[in-house]
């Protein structure tokens, strides 16, 4: 930090188990990957490429290579895990994580119907091979999945291996976790986190309120992804109580007495 000030809450360090940040790379340029990394980068636990935005991006080897460098893990979006796997291309999946040294991968069946045995056995599987991130929830906002379900869900998922299960929203935040207005539902949430621990999650929360919400709620070490990179910074003031959002959320009440 640039200067001292009292009265924050403690940050975890890296490698981090709780506080968690997960940036979402839609398709950076090399330039705007370096300098996201030089003014972010001490923020960043994690770094997904978007869906299959991989798929077609210049220079891919390139780009890990400067996310690496700043000591920055990669991965592929769960869309892209789903796309080889409608496929029928899991092998050719497995290659792909060796052919760019990646040490994470999601697996998600957010955009396609999979039977959750299948998707615990694909868990397995890729748990000997990489870290594993496992996304529950659906992209289709006319699925509603009953909080018991996210819980039984998540449950099985980490049993297989997961290391982190991620509650979905989509880039936008405004299914899954979210209503279509974005608005967090509260009462899904609070539910998980009465059988599944807060550490082992991480809440898909692109739209600043929601990443207010879960920091009031868990406090600023809560996991968060989905994080645009110019949003990266303004998310950490949030999480240290540096922003109106959070102000006062971290202040002692005794402190706060004294300007009244």
């Amino acid at each position: 930090m640039n200067y001292e000030l009292s009265h924050l809450p403690q940050r975890t360090s890296k490698p981090r188990e709780s506080g968690f940040t997960m940036a979402m790379d839609k398709g950076l340029s090399l330039r705007e990957t370096e300098n996201f990394v030089e003014v972010a980068g001490e923020y960043v636990d994690i770094v997904k490429l978007g869906w299959a935005t991989s798929f077609v991006t210049p220079h891919l080897d390139k780009k890990i290579d400067i996310y690496r460098a700043a000591g920055i893990p990669v991965y592929l979006g769960g869309t892209l895990f789903e796309a080889f796997i409608v496929r029928g291309q899991f092998d050719d999946y497995r290659r792909l994580l060796d052919k760019y040294q990646l040490t994470y991968a999601e697996i998600s069946d957010g955009s396609i119907e999979m039977d959750h045995d299948l998707k615990c056995q694909y868990i397995r599987t890729l748990a000997e091979q990489v870290t594993v991130l496992s996304e529950v929830g659906s992209k289709d906002d006319q699925k509603i999945i009953p909080p018991y379900k996210w819980i039984s869900l998540m449950q099985a998922e980490l049993d297989a291996g997961a290391w982190k299960v991620i509650g979905e929203s989509r880039e936008a935040g405004n299914v899954g976790l979210f209503r279509s207005t974005g608005e967090v539902r509260s009462g899904l949430v609070e539910e998980i986190l009465t059988k599944i621990p807060f550490e082992r999650i991480i809440w898909e929360a692109p739209q600043k309120s929601q990443q207010v919400f879960f920091i009031k709620l868990l406090g600023a070490n809560v996991n968060l992804g989905n994080i645009s990179p110019n949003e990266i910074v303004p998310l950490e003031t949030i999480r240290l109580g540096l922003r109106g959002d959070t102000f006062t959320h971290f202040l002692d009440k005794d402190l706060l007495g004294k300007l009244i």
